[in-house]
């Protein structure tokens, strides 16, 4: 871990020109550094002061000749967001000229930041827990409105808080216990076997209510899943080249063609998903090892799919569309196409989204369709960031396993001294949650998934 009484400096503002762009410092040498190249309109020394405060004035930045116009954002004292001073520059967002700027503070006392720094110094000194760090991650990473709602929530403390009363209510529980066994001589009653039994029941449901928000899938398979299902040769390949457009799938005439599953990653207006395009879907038995092999990753790729486009071929009889065997996944959200319907002896199929590769005719409706599915499947998932999810979902469970021996124990008459080690061991659980208990590893891991600047 790095050294925190040392002065970090970054850029914060996207990549890329713009009208503003941001450099943010934070540490003991901010004064030094501002100072350093910083003149204020009167050119006068930036101002001593005690509170945030904004100042306009100019920057001096080595190797450029005329000095560039800029606005001193200010937060002198532990108020900050990282606990200690922090400043910002805003000034023209031209990347050259802050990355100029970047080495100039350099060289007068700061050093470039690592990734997530700024948001690790929130961490440590109280003003975030990590639940709430990692919401910004989620901010920064947000693929959809959903998504950005859910961090700017967790943000806020939607997790934090109920994460923080649970605590609390556990470890005045485990107080009146302590209590107990301090003055046990003096058989004084500091909490009866009901009202024991009866707050451990509270915070076991409140433990199975965070389990069920950070209920998601796992954050390697964060993204949505499209997976294109049908018979060989119902344009599939060709479905998935016009939405994907770079793609590379095959497309022939002859049936069989995919024999491996190829994936594109799609943006529909900020909703993103996984394009999964699969090997035909053969309803009889075949034989030899490829086509076999072909037809097992059709079907383990079916068994992942969050939707399932059902590829039905226009010119095939309604008795060779059996759309109803590609339904591996009883959870599965589907979306029916019918495909080639520029070519003649088409057959409608009722609800189904009609489309030609060849003319476009439907396409657009199927991106729609495709954007509002993905985007209500992501709706459906869970109310907590995915990293955090992921993260703390085995610590919930053992709170919650740590809470229901507690409750055995009570119910069995073994003993609160049992009960005591079973909620250390779930206030133990809940703390490497929020970030009471944390190893400089698991720091490593979160804040190292941070952009610089962040």
């Amino acid at each position: 871990m790095h050294p925190l009484d040392d002065t970090i400096v970054a850029i914060a503002s996207p990549p890329g020109g713009a009208a503003r762009g941001i450099v943010r410092m934070s540490g003991p040498q901010v004064r030094t550094c501002i100072e350093a190249v910083f003149r204020m309109e009167d050119n006068a020394e930036p101002p001593h002061c005690t509170t945030p405060t904004v100042v306009a004035g100019s920057i001096r930045l080595d190797g450029i000749a005329s000095e560039l116009p800029c606005d001193l954002y200010l937060w002198p004292n532990r108020k900050s967001y990282t606990g200690g001073p922090v400043a910002e520059i805003h000034t023209l967002g031209s990347r050259p000229l802050l990355e100029a700027l970047l080495r100039t503070l350099c060289t007068v006392g700061a050093r470039l930041a690592e990734p997530g720094e700024f948001t690790l110094r929130a961490f440590l000194a109280g003003k975030v827990d990590l639940t709430q760090a990692e919401a910004v991650l989620g901010v920064i990473n947000a693929a959809d409105p959903h998504q950005l709602d859910v961090a700017l929530a967790q943000l806020a403390g939607g997790l934090a808080r109920p994460l923080h009363e649970l605590r609390e209510s556990l470890i005045s529980l485990l107080a009146h216990l302590e209590a107990g066994f301090d003055f046990a001589e003096e058989d004084l009653p500091f909490i009866t076997t009901e009202q024991l039994d009866e707050q451990l029941a509270d915070a076991e449901r409140a433990v199975a209510k965070l389990v069920e928000q950070t209920a998601s899938r796992s954050e390697t398979s964060a993204e949505i899943r499209v997976v294109i299902v049908g018979l060989p040769n119902a344009g599939k390949s060709s479905l998935f080249n016009t939405l994907a457009r770079d793609a590379d799938a095959l497309v022939s005439e002859h049936p069989g063609t995919t024999r491996d599953y190829l994936t594109a990653e799609l943006d529909f207006d900020g909703v993103k998903c996984q394009l999964v395009d699969t090997a035909g879907m053969v309803t009889k038995n075949t034989s030899g090892s490829i086509e076999e092999a072909a037809r097992a990753a059709s079907v383990q790729q079916s068994r992942l799919a969050d939707v399932q486009i059902v590829c039905l071929d226009s010119t095939d009889s309604p008795g060779d569309r059996p759309a109803d065997q590609f339904g591996v996944n009883g959870g599965v959200v589907r979306i029916v196409v019918l495909t080639k319907i520029d070519l003649p002896n088409g057959c409608d199929v009722p609800g189904a989204i009609l489309t030609s590769g060849v003319t476009g005719e439907g396409l657009d409706e199927l991106r729609g369709a495709i954007r509002r599915t993905v985007l209500a499947t992501v709706k459906s998932g869970a109310e907590v960031v995915v990293g955090t999810a992921a993260r703390c979902r085995e610590s919930l469970r053992m709170a919650d396993a740590s809470l229901n021996r507690a409750r055995q124990i009570v119910a069995s008459d073994g003993g609160e001294e049992l009960v005591a080690a079973e909620i250390r061991v779930a206030l133990d659980e809940l703390g490497k949650v929020v970030g009471a208990v944390y190893t400089d590893d698991v720091l490593d891991r979160i804040f190292s998934r941070f952009c610089i600047g962040k």
